[in-house]
């Protein structure tokens, strides 16, 4: 499947190219490759299409969006350790819900996500200029520009909920000195329901090789329930029954099931998981960016892996969420054998042999040179312990492994679409019998006993157990009440602060942009 999308997308840079630098809107976007000889099958669309997607190699990258949603919960962290990991404070503000407006990754994320709007806003306004011109069938192209967007919809969704009151920007023929201002975010999240169902009904119902790793109707769906699960938080008025609804399309369609082994999500090779509704295909090779071996190991932790490069030692997750896990959970991992999969990496640390313990000669941690990943840590900065915090080893890290994995990243999963279902029903009535019954599926996946009942306590645990570091976890907590609360290097904070603020480097080059609360 990965095969097919990087024929597309290598053909994708070619055939764009040509109107990546266009600055004069008024010529002709398409002079170096002829209608009249492009854009006439499908396969010349999708071709076309690779420039949409590439933006989201960076979704996962150290510093990227996805890390920055992480750091901002209380699943992770990136303590300082020493002269390590300072970096201005940032990750320390992320984590205390204390952010600067000048904070490089706020600022980081802003472009990521902008950037991926404006390339569906250039390629939408390429392929209706071609309708318009006479050049395509309208029947041909109006499905690519529904993909499309429905995926700048997906962008907006990440705006709507880290930043809230954003520019709504859906155009690319825009006037020099375009300067748009903030829309209110219950006009943002307007927006976004209006494009997707627009966009949607348009989309194919098929799941193979040729729609792998690409928005299809199912992934609208996707968007939509997270849409709706959120619609209290976003537009103040809550849409439990249009979160189930849209959830209960992907159920329904029998497309997607559980994996017996929760791992197989998150394996090396894990292009065939029958839960991925939209993924990003990293590659080692043809598609790099997502580097968790780096982030999260251990610099000795090379020596476990044999991998090529040293890692950072940088990302772990806290004690009070690692200990939300029961031993028996077939999730969590077991303690002092890196050889079970897991979660976390806890305890001691071993070479690639399983025999000899790491050694970190160079540390002064109080248990000695043997590393041991230890649940509890001991600060959050200046000098938390180099072997201080369980790490991340919920993805494969096969060895020898390069800095950029192979690892598919699923941003919609279907055991997260059960919850969305089963919490929107429980949200409509805390009884209801489909709702325990979903949420216990996941259980016993697990190898855990099910619950008898659901509480806010209990869903919101067991969502974050399941979909751990997978990105949501902030959204969750916001959504549940818990955000603001005092945790573990984190006091209480207002809930103005559960939105980030806007970069300051966005409202030094654009005067129209106004500052959200608390800022």
């Amino acid at each position: 499947m990965k095969k097919y999308w990087y024929k597309a997308l290598l053909a994708g840079l070619f055939v764009i190219a040509f109107n990546q630098s266009c600055s004069d809107l008024e010529e002709n976007l398409y002079d170096q490759i002829k209608a009249d000889s492009f854009f006439k099958t499908d396969e010349e669309f999708i071709a076309a299409l690779g420039a949409a997607y590439t933006g989201l190699y960076s979704f996962a990258g150290n510093g990227g969006y996805h890390n920055l949603q992480e750091v901002a919960s209380d699943e992770a962290m990136i303590p300082q350790r020493g002269g390590d990991w300072y970096d201005g404070g940032v990750w320390l503000n992320a984590h205390r819900a204390e952010f600067n407006p000048a904070d490089g990754p706020l600022d980081g994320a802003w472009g990521f996500l902008f950037g991926g709007v404006n390339t569906c806003n250039r390629l939408i306004f390429t392929f209706n200029k071609l309708i318009n011109d006479g050049a395509v069938d309208p029947a041909l192209a109006t499905p690519f520009i529904s993909e499309l967007r429905t995926l700048r919809a997906l962008w907006y969704l990440w705006l709507i909920d880290g930043f809230g009151n954003v520019p709504i920007v859906d155009r690319f023929d825009v006037p020099a000195g375009f300067a748009p201002a903030n829309a209110p975010r219950a006009e943002v999240y307007a927006f976004i329901e209006k494009e997707l169902n627009e966009s949607v009904p348009n989309l194919p119902k098929v799941k193979n090789a040729s729609t792998y790793a690409r928005i299809n109707y199912y992934t609208g769906k996707a968007i939509q329930a997270k849409l709706y699960l959120n619609a209290q938080v976003y537009k103040g008025a809550p849409e439990w029954d249009k979160a189930a609804a849209a959830a209960d399309e992907i159920i329904n369609s029998g497309a997607y099931s559980l994996e017996a082994n929760y791992f197989a999500n998150f394996n090396s090779n894990n292009a065939g998981s029958n839960e991925n509704i939209f993924v990003i295909p990293y590659d080692a090779v043809n598609a790099e960016g997502f580097n968790l071996v780096q982030s999260t190991l251990h610099y000795v932790s090379q020596e476990t892996f044999e991998l090529r490069d040293q890692p950072w030692n940088g990302y772990c997750s806290l004690a009070e969420f690692y200990n939300s896990y029961e031993d028996a959970d077939a999730r969590k991992g077991v303690r002092d054998n890196q050889a079970i999969r897991g979660n976390f990496l806890a305890g001691k640390q071993y070479k690639s042999n399983g025999k000899d313990q790491l050694q970190d000669g160079t540390a002064d941690d109080p248990d000695g040179p043997g590393v041991v990943f230890t649940p509890e840590i001991n600060a959050h900065f200046p000098n938390c312990y180099r072997q201080a915090g369980v790490r991340i080893g919920k993805w494969e890290f096969p060895l020898k492994s390069t800095p950029a994995l192979n690892n598919d990243f699923s941003l919609f999963r279907y055991a997260d679409i059960l919850l969305v279902k089963a919490e929107a029903l429980w949200r409509k009535n805390p009884a209801d019998a489909t709702a325990l019954a979903l949420v216990n599926q996941i259980r016993a996946r697990a190898a855990v006993a099910p619950f008898t009942s659901l509480t806010a306590e209990n869903l919101l645990a067991e969502r974050g157990r399941e979909m751990f570091f997978e990105g949501w976890r902030r959204s969750d907590l916001i959504r549940f009440g818990k955000y603001d609360e005092a945790r573990q290097w984190k006091p209480a904070s207002q809930p103005c602060k559960q939105l980030w603020p806007i970069p300051r480097a966005q409202l030094d080059a654009n005067k129209s942009l106004k500052q959200n609360p608390c800022y």
